[in-house]
């Protein structure tokens, strides 16, 4: 790879993710793209002036011909989310952008690996892979990477372990019906509900789980509510999955990605465990699941569908 990444939308979430590729030294080359040129130009302007503070990196502002010959391009771009609102309500508005966007990332970008991050993040990939017609492994969204992250974070809260040692996933919809993979849910190798009862807290684990959940779905909203926006940990996400892009990992994480046949379920993009490298989306793993798990995943599904139908690809 030429290590060149662009990313398209100078806003929070873009530029935070500029910020951190930045200082991961994973890329040589940086380009924002935004609909207003001159904030993509003091975003660049602004991280051009602590690269002595991080690695050498070609950063710029450009127009969509600056994304030429990109390994991977971000998208970011969209209708902000407000307070109360839910991230299917952004839907129409979105999908009007994607349309202007995608085609210009086809025509400069033709082999980059895209990867959707504006929300709704399955409903906008669906609509990006529509749009475009390329292979579904080179194109997926961020899917429920930080609802997993969210998840694993509030779960060694509560039990007094590192986060790296809590394997657990949310799956789904990246939005309100979202679920816990709890049937296969660990902390180091033991299965959460052999761990809890030995642990010493005392605490009725089911109602704590139950809460843990409810503060993952609740998370983005509230901090929506109070600070705006969220942009620190999902740009954290990204360089997570850009990461493994680069580096060929073979990393294990829950994109949004087009599904056939999993679990019943087809022609709608969720999030769900897929193995990513440098070919994109490598294999989808179908991780076991509960008949309760299987249920409330298809409903997930039944609901993007449902929007995807109202909606003018």
């Amino acid at each position: 790879m030429k290590n060149k990444i662009s990313i398209i939308g100078a806003g929070a979430v873009g530029s935070t993710f500029a910020f951190r590729l930045m200082l991961s030294g994973l890329v040589k080359e940086i380009v924002l793209v935004d609909k207003d040129l001159k904030r993509a130009e003091g975003q660049t302007m602004d991280l051009n002036h602590g690269l002595m503070f991080a690695f050498p990196t070609d950063i710029y502002a450009a127009d969509f011909s600056g994304i030429k010959n990109s390994d991977i391009v971000v998208i970011t771009a969209g209708a902000k989310q407000f307070s109360g609102q839910s991230r299917l309500d952004l839907v129409q508005k979105n999908t009007d952008i994607f349309k202007n966007i995608m085609p210009k990332v086809a025509k400069y970008a033709p082999e980059a690996i895209i990867l959707i991050v504006a929300n709704p993040v399955d409903v906008l990939t669906y609509v990006a892979l529509k749009i475009l017609k390329y292979p579904k492994e080179k194109i997926f969204g961020s899917g429920t990477v930080l609802d997993t992250s969210r998840f694993r974070y509030l779960i060694s809260a509560h039990c007094g372990v590192d986060p790296r040692n809590v394997q657990a996933y949310i799956i789904g919809e990246h939005g309100d019906t979202e679920l816990p993979v709890w049937s296969n849910a660990n902390i180091g190798g033991m299965l959460i509900k052999d761990y809890c009862p030995l642990c010493g807290k005392g605490c009725n684990y089911r109602d704590e789980l139950g809460k843990i959940f409810k503060k993952v779905k609740e998370s983005a909203y509230e901090i929506i509510d109070k600070k705006g926006a969220t942009y620190y940990a999902i740009a954290l996400a990204l360089e997570k999955i850009v990461d493994t892009i680069i580096r060929n990992n073979n990393s294990v994480l829950p994109v949004s990605t087009l599904i056939e046949d999993y679990y019943q379920i087809e022609d709608v993009c969720l999030g769900i465990p897929a193995m990513i490298n440098n070919k994109g989306i490598d294999r989808i793993l179908k991780i076991k699941l509960s008949e309760k798990e299987q249920n409330n995943l298809k409903q997930s599904a039944d609901t993007l569908k449902g929007i995807i139908k109202k909606i003018k690809i």
